[in-house]
């Protein structure tokens, strides 16, 4: 059955209405349920991910969680991989990683260092090395389930706890943790002895590649690490939300070739 059958537009609406006030375990539950083994966790590992993993391993352990090994993680986020494993027998972790041919081609093409030229640039290496390995995933999937906050950034201030993922063929996408703040999973993480990522004790607040994520300064906006030398660029890299390329789908085309999907 697929997810268009399962759940469409008006109810994930009705939905996202009634879920509000909720806490995240109640959503996760009744998707769960729902859904079943066509349900998958994405995770980046960062604070509000593993707050979920450890939601969802208690209500079901045998629940799905994929992450995206993009080939440029720093060590500690393979360290983190490692403490959950230990942490919850038998977690059904599955790391992706993209095509070693489109990243070849991506890097023959621009070199490894590609994202620092230009906006452009960086949006594709992004495509190749997250998008098209996080397409494969959903391709399988009824409903993901991710970390997102509203309190996160400025483009995230409107998502809701239950959406239809239209960028990927009416999938349903949760979002259990939409009106969490950042203290309250913190508080939840620190209650109940959940393992985090070992860079945020050195002042990051968003971690992804290693090349594209710092520490932030006092008062800086908790993404402003994320690609800080880009000026009034999206602090977004696709995989939440389509994002307008001014034309590099040419160029992907030509790494990705029949498989090209922005």
């Amino acid at each position: 059955m697929s997810a268009t059958e399962l759940l469409d537009d008006l109810e994930a609406g009705e939905l996202s209405v009634e879920f509000e006030g909720l806490e995240p375990w109640e959503v996760l539950g009744w998707a769960l349920e729902r859904f079943g083994d066509r349900l998958s966790l994405s995770t980046a590992f960062q604070d509000g991910d593993v707050a979920l993993i450890d939601m969802a391993y208690r209500i079901d352990p045998a629940v799905r969680v994929f992450s995206i090994d993009t080939g440029r993680l720093p060590q500690e986020t393979h360290d983190l991989v490692e403490e959950l494993r230990e942490r919850y027998p038998g977690l059904r972790l599955e790391l992706l990683s993209p095509d070693g041919l489109h990243v070849q081609r991506l890097v023959d093409r621009h070199g490894p260092n590609l994202f620092l030229r230009s906006v452009e640039q960086r949006l594709l290496c992004c495509n190749v090395r997250k998008v098209q390995p996080l397409n494969r995933a959903l391709a399988e999937l009824d409903c993901w389930v991710t970390g997102l906050r509203r309190d996160q950034w400025a483009s995230r201030t409107d998502i809701r706890k239950v959406e239809i993922d239209h960028d990927h063929d009416a999938i349903v996408k949760l979002n259990p943790l939409a009106e969490w703040t950042h203290d309250e999973v913190w508080d939840y993480l620190g209650e109940n002895g959940v393992p985090t990522h070992a860079l945020y004790a050195k002042g990051y607040t968003s971690i992804g590649c290693t090349p594209c994520t710092r520490a932030i300064a006092p008062g800086e906006p908790t993404r402003a690490g994320r690609w800080w030398w880009e000026t009034d660029a999206p602090k977004e890299c696709g995989m939440h939300c389509s994002i307008e390329t001014g034309g590099f789908e040419h160029e992907l085309h030509a790494i990705l070739g029949d498989q090209a999907h922005a």
